[in-house]
């Protein structure tokens, strides 16, 4: 069946200056343009167009959006099935959230009591399968299983008290390596940037090394993933600054 552009808006919901910017960017032509020139959709366009509001709910860009629907089918359906994973972590962690939330709510009406662990259980078991899915195999390539597996019970062990102490570590260490420009080494603000990082990935591990202090800084430029944690949330060059830092004084 075929459509004008204004019966293809109602049947998908999108408007017609949006459709007729996807033709413009070419993203999506109609199949014709009848003699009195109006844009027609056919059965192929709806396909199409259903692939590209799904791919836009991922938050994909048009460009890129564009250059998959031109790709072979093969590749299509590949990205289709890692977005698919992407999805269910995603679903993971609002179920987590969800239950958080339920629980405070019983909690505030009187009906359990949360201990302090498990009110920040969600947000700690977050934070290491992020790292997990950004750093896991490097890290463990390095460490080994069993030193990141023991690290990783010693964080969710933490309390509440040492989990706050180690944001606000971060918070400081951050603000500082922000203005790394300006910072001298040797100097009192260098070694206060080392001790505060060496306090906070302390609380991790459990057991300080100083080796271990020197392998994973060397890490943070040698990995685009970790020197993007640092320099992104300061300024750029700050990855670099800190494995100097930590060189030197540890």
């Amino acid at each position: 069946m075929d459509y004008t552009i204004k019966a293809f808006a109602q049947l998908t919901g999108v408007t017609t200056r949006t459709l007729r910017y996807y033709d413009e960017v070419g993203l999506l032509p109609p199949k014709k343009i009848n003699s009195s020139g109006y844009r027609i959709y056919g059965k192929e366009e709806v396909e199409k167009l259903q692939h590209i509001l799904f791919l836009r709910e991922l938050e994909m860009p048009l460009k890129q959006i564009q250059s998959l629907l031109n790709q072979e089918e093969g590749h299509y359906l590949s990205l289709l099935k890692k977005h698919r994973e992407a999805l269910l972590e995603k679903r993971e962690q609002f179920d987590r959230l969800l239950d958080l939330v339920d629980q405070s709510i019983m909690e505030k009406e009187g009906r359990i009591n949360m201990s302090d662990k498990q009110k920040f259980e969600a947000f700690k078991k977050q934070q290491l399968e992020d790292n997990e899915k950004n750093y896991g195999k490097e890290i463990r390539e390095k460490y080994g299983e069993k030193q990141v597996e023991a690290s990783n019970r010693q964080f969710l062990n933490m309390s509440e008290k040492d989990y706050q102490e180690r944001q606000e570590v971060e918070k400081e260490l951050f603000e500082l390596l922000s203005k790394h420009q300006k910072i001298n080494i040797p100097s009192t603000e260098a070694e206060k940037i080392f001790r505060l990082h060496k306090a906070w990935i302390s609380q991790a591990w459990g057991r300080y090394s100083a080796e271990s202090h020197k392998g994973v800084a060397q890490m943070y430029v040698e990995s685009e993933e970790f020197t993007c944690y640092y320099d992104e949330r300061t300024v750029e060059g700050a990855a670099r600054f800190l494995r100097d830092v930590i060189h030197h004084y540890a």
